[in-house]
């Protein structure tokens, strides 16, 4: 990452940029930065996290873990899910997509929890500490997932029992999150 990058918590001066990031990275179509304000409007058992990549100020690249379920044999067990992660196309292949998430593990980390889901590229996560899910013993919230594609990085709160259905929140199905696209 050779460019000077700063990785830190999203502020709310940071909201206009963010949305600029990920319509730059997927498109205005996409409607990423509804999901985003919705995330960070919901109340769960673990805050939103939202790290931020700026460069000369301006954010460039952006990440959220949000609260889940796992739906485990004896209790549902409090997660988090990995979405979005975007990065300015000026910005990208530099690194700051694997700054961003190696920041947002650490956060979640920080705040007890167990593991960090998602749904993507196993060869892009799977480079960065993400196993398929079904390593653990976790089935994935959809058979419209494909099965390599739903991982987990397990944190150190993570316990070999934790295992069962994962569950989103319904803000993530409203925005199309868990209809995985292969394109």
């Amino acid at each position: 990452m050779p460019e000077p990058y700063d990785i830190r918590p999203e502020v709310r001066r940071d909201h206009v940029a963010i949305d600029a990031v990920h319509n730059a990275a997927f498109g205005s179509d996409a409607d990423i930065p509804a999901l985003v304000r919705d995330l960070r409007a919901a109340d769960a058992p673990f805050p939103t996290l939202s790290v931020v990549a700026t460069h000369d100020g301006t954010a460039v690249g952006h990440v959220m873990a949000s609260h889940a379920w796992l739906d485990g044999p004896r209790e549902l067990i409090d997660v988090l899910v990995l979405s979005p992660l975007g990065v300015h196309p000026a910005h990208q292949r530099k690194g700051l997509g694997t700054a961003l998430i190696a920041a947002v593990l650490r956060a979640a980390e920080g705040k007890g929890a167990p593991m960090v889901l998602l749904e993507g590229s196993p060869g892009y996560y799977g480079a960065r500490g993400f196993e398929p899910a079904s390593a653990q013993d976790i089935r994935r919230p959809s058979l419209r997932i494909p099965s390599p594609a739903f991982q987990v990085a397990t944190l150190p709160a993570y316990t070999p029992d934790m295992t069962g259905t994962f569950i989103y929140r319904d803000v993530h199905w409203r925005h199309g999150v868990g209809l995985y696209k292969t394109s």
